[in-house]
């Protein structure tokens, strides 16, 4: 039976017994900020169990969930490959009752899905109970018919499941099956011994059970959990008035048992990605690792061995590659294509650094199979193919999942070479035969090198040393890290403005701790007091207000300025800082400041436009995840007076067409004229609505909540005009890449938007006058001016290629002959780089044989030299990007090209020409025989 047909027969049972059928929740939880993935079930109804909910649409469900175990607490990711049955991304299916039914419903459900629509025999399966919970184990004698042989009593750590150390819990009851009956390709491991390896036993001790499901004989498939308790601080279990049901059975698992494997990679989840591999390595994957401490004693001579693709003339595989490096690929395919669907994106935190270690482990496993090109991004359009009909969300973002994984591979592929080769320096591959000896250690200095330089991820740079038998400095590598990191925050405070926070936070405000309030939001002239201050170095100040209008810079929106004005005294404020929980106002002092009334006030315009800046950031973020994808998360923002920037998760440049479409997605919401709303909600109420917020940034229990209805709804304490209208207009000024898959987009608003395109408009006038265009004709004007300098300069070129009215003729009779090669080397005269480069081709044209060395200092002030070989001494292993990077390091310059053409940058023209002089004597060597 099919994965697909496991999925449908599981959905449609429950629904036929009065369970509504809930579609998959993201494998990114929305509103649990306990956790990275979902990892369960249960996730998604994580709110009902705890009673803060009511159920949805019934007290029945069921589901097919997308899990991801792959970070924090649940992480399977090592394991990956090495075993039969762990992964990082699989599907759980599970039925719950929220207060419904309990203990009697739940286990014939499972009894009567397992024995009557996937037949399995019922004389192989057995369950385990929770030791101490007579009742389940009566409900499966009385309903499934097991006798109490089958049925083990286990201790809490195996059956007995909590939520965490108080709430829910209960005990549970699991299902397993006997592989070594309905798997054709089941084996004991090699030199197995003892009562649970008996082949024709029928019943086995609880001892022997145990020992035979550690080595998985005995595989548990469905664990039924019944929510019972509510566990108080004291460990005291208090029986809830409405106990549920919480069940998990992994497809994967039950695929293999209805497939007859023992392993969940010869299912038909995984063939076809694994043949998909084979395909694209071109070599083939075997299912039997001879020799290494995956093999099985085959119980007969017969091997079953999987589809093959068709290799043409496949190849063995390369040292240090295992039928394992295989099923990594496969099952690291669907993590990434699940993950990259439902919004996650490389980066070097958070749930993006997760899904970058899983892209980077995948490429590693590639490339030991001998692969130098991007493979997984294949493997990852097969996963859309094959599951795009049951998660349409794979098809609709196929676009970005694809592209955004050819890019992470080609970026970890330009240095994986050079970071192995380190690697292989650190930890050189000894013959260990399985020993687990230490035979050295990387430190942690040589580790931040792997990650730092090489982008290899402190877990791969783990994984890979413990695979040669090496450990790792790891509180090196964290201290190296931390070092990295309090250098680059000490290089920014030293180019920072201002007065650092430790010193404003000394203390000597000369008052108690009285709070401030920020008004600013409403108010930007404001009658208050001042409560506290302290006098600076260099005749400034910092002045704290009972009230007050200055926005302390956060969020990415910067500080205010204005002036604080007292009776014989004025403060021009530069400067904003939190101190503590209070806000202080920084400033050059003119008079002396006393404690009691003061105006405060914000300039107008500049706050204003602060405010068209940041709400427009808000459109262009929700204008790029509309013609993007919602992949697009903000990585970093800057709002100010005159511009605003917002960088964003993205794996590659915009094209002019979708910078077209996000601005003109911005100035619709902008001319629509859309009312802003503003509201204080709980946090986790204000993201289940669907509020956008930053991965890493703190919040509060209470939120602020920015809204333009319609378009975007984000936590934001930032300040923002009160209708979209006031914004005016919004320009794209530039978009650039600042990191891997990081965007940067810098825009305009309001007045520095019409400056933007008043100061275009003198530019397009002075155009207009310059090549003489009537207005309205000056394109046409300039395309008639380019092709005149084309034919202008294909005539210099085909006059070059000539011989230059004599002169590469007279270039060449006044060369000289070095081991009998004609060398021509010359300071000669050319406006620009591509005059040159054809006179190195009427060079190569005129000397038939020979070497040349050309250098020219150009109009614009840059110094060239160019080498040129005839295709004779080219064929005869002369090389002119050799020569010339001899010649240009001499020069003290660099550069390099093709074996019949090469060229470089020269600072220095006199040094250059010295070194032209000197070539035929320094080119000698390389004309030797």
């Amino acid at each position: 039976m099919k994965a697909a047909e496991i999925r449908k027969k599981f959905t449609e049972y429950f629904e036929k017994n009065g369970h509504i059928v809930h579609p998959s929740s993201p494998v990114v939880p929305g509103d649990d900020p306990t956790l990275m993935f979902t990892n369960a079930g249960m996730v998604q109804f994580k709110k009902v169990f705890l009673g803060q909910q009511q159920p949805p649409g019934g007290r029945r469900a069921t589901t097919v969930q997308k899990c991801v175990r792959a970070g924090g607490k649940h992480n399977d990711l090592e394991q990956v490959g090495h075993t039969a049955r762990h992964h990082t991304f699989f599907e759980m299916l599970g039925n719950f009752s929220f207060g419904d039914y309990f203990k009697r419903d739940a286990i014939r459900f499972a009894w009567e899905f397992v024995t009557k629509e996937l037949k399995l025999p019922r004389e192989h399966i057995r369950v385990t109970v929770y030791e101490e919970d007579d009742e389940a184990r009566a409900l499966w004698r009385e309903i499934a018919g097991l006798s109490d042989s089958r049925i083990y009593g286990l201790g809490a750590h195996d059956n007995f499941w909590q939520m965490a150390d108080t709430g829910p819990c209960g005990p549970c009851s699991e299902i397993f099956i006997d592989l070594a009956h309905v798997a054709k390709d089941f084996a004991f491991p090699a030199g197995a011994t003892g009562e649970w390896t008996k082949i024709d036993r029928k019943e086995f001790s609880k001892d022997a059970f145990v020992e035979g499901a550690e080595a998985g004989r005995f595989l548990e498939f469905w664990n039924l959990v019944f929510m019972q308790f509510d566990k108080q601080p004291d460990g005291t279990l208090v029986a809830l008035p409405k106990p549920s049901v919480d069940t998990g059975a992994g497809l994967e698992r039950i695929a293999a048992i209805m497939q007859g494997e023992s392993n969940n990679f010869h299912t038909d989840i995984f063939l076809a990605l694994i043949e998909t591999v084979e395909k694209t390595v071109k070599h083939r994957y075997e299912r039997v690792e001879g020799g290494s401490r995956h093999q099985r004693t085959a119980k007969s001579g017969k091997s079953r061995g999987t589809r093959r693709a068709d290799l043409g003339e496949s190849k063995p595989l390369v040292g240090g590659a295992e039928p394992a490096s295989f099923r990594v690929i496969a099952d690291h395919s669907r993590a990434v294509a699940f993950l990259l669907a439902d919004g996650v994106f490389p980066s070097n935190e958070g749930r993006g650094y997760v899904l970058r270690r899983i892209l980077r482990r995948a490429v590693r496993h590639a490339w030991l199979l001998g692969r130098r090109q991007p493979t997984l991004v294949d493997v990852v359009r097969a996963v859309i193919d094959q599951m795009g009909d049951v998660y349409p969300e794979l098809r609709q973002r196929s676009k970005h999942i694809i592209d955004t994984t050819r890019a992470e591979e080609e970026r970890f592929l330009s240095t994986i070479e050079g970071g192995m080769r380190r690697f292989d320096e650190l930890a050189p591959a000894k013959t260990s035969k399985g020993s687990t000896a230490i035979h050295g250690t990387i430190s942690g200095e040589d580790a931040f090198k792997l990650y730092d330089t090489f982008g290899f991820p402190i877990d791969l740079t783990e994984l890979m040393a413990r695979e040669r038998g090496y450990s790792v400095d790891i509180a090196g590598f964290e201290a190296a890290l931390q070092a990295q990191r309090t250098q680059s925050q000490e290089d920014r405070r030293s180019k920072k403005i201002g007065v650092a926070q430790d010193v404003l936070g000394e203390g000597g405000w000369g008052e108690g701790d009285e709070a401030t309030a920020f008004v600013g939001y409403d108010a930007l002239d404001v009658s208050t007091e001042v409560i506290a201050k302290r006098d600076l170095p260099d005749g400034r100040v910092a002045v704290m207000l009972r009230e007050t209008p200055f926005y302390v810079e956060s969020g990415g929106q910067i500080s205010d300025r204005g002036e604080i004005q007292g009776e014989g005294w004025r403060v021009d404020v530069d400067e904003v800082r939190r101190v503590d929980s209070r806000i202080a106002a920084l400033g050059k002092v003119t008079g002396k400041v006393e404690l009691g009334r003061a105006r405060a006030i914000v300039p107008r315009d500049r706050r204003r436009d602060t405010e068209r800046n940041h709400t427009a950031t808000h459109l262009l973020h929700s204008a790029l995840r509309q013609v993007l994808g919602e992949h697009v998360h903000q990585e970093g923002s800057l709002v100010a007076p005159d511009r605003l920037r917002f960088d964003f998760s993205h794996h590659g440049p915009l094209t002019p067409q979708q910078l077209s479409e996000v601005e003109t997605l911005v100035n619709r919401g902008i001319l629509d004229g859309v009312q802003l709303t503003f509201e204080q909600k709980p946090k986790a109420e204000a993201q289940a609505a669907g509020a956008m917020s930053l991965f890493n940034e703190k919040y509060g229990a209470i939120v602020r909540v920015v809204s333009i209805p319609g378009i975007s709804m984000e936590l934001c304490g930032g300040t923002h005009v009160r209708n979209t209208s006031e914004i005016g207009v919004f320009k794209i000024v530039s978009e650039t890449g600042i990191a891997a898959g990081v965007r940067r987009i810098e825009a305009v608003t309001g007045r520095a938007a019409l400056d933007y395109y008043r100061a275009h408009e003198r530019q397009l006038q002075e155009i207009e006058h310059l090549v003489r265009a009537p207005s309205g004709q000056v394109v046409r004007r300039v395309q008639t001016l380019v092709e005149e300098r084309r034919t202008l300069e294909k005539r210099l070129d085909d006059a070059m290629r000539s011989g230059g009215g004599g002169a590469i003729k007279s270039l060449v009779d006044q060369g000289s002959i070095v081991n009998g090669v004609k060398v021509v080397a010359a300071n000669v005269t050319a406006p620009d780089l591509p005059a040159l480069q054809a006179m190195g081709d009427a060079l190569r044209e005129q000397m038939e044989s020979g070497v040349g060395v050309l250098a020219a200092s150009f109009e614009n002030g840059k110094n060239t030299m160019l080498a040129v070989v005839s295709d004779d001494l080219r064929d005869k292993g002369v090389r002119a990007d050799t020569i010339l990077r001899e010649l240009a390091a001499a020069a003290g310059g660099k550069g390099g090209g093709k074996p019949h053409m090469a060229q470089a940058g020269i600072p220095d023209a006199e040094r250059m020409a010295s070194v032209v002089a000197e070539a035929p004597d320094l080119i000698r060597k390389h004309l030797a025989g």
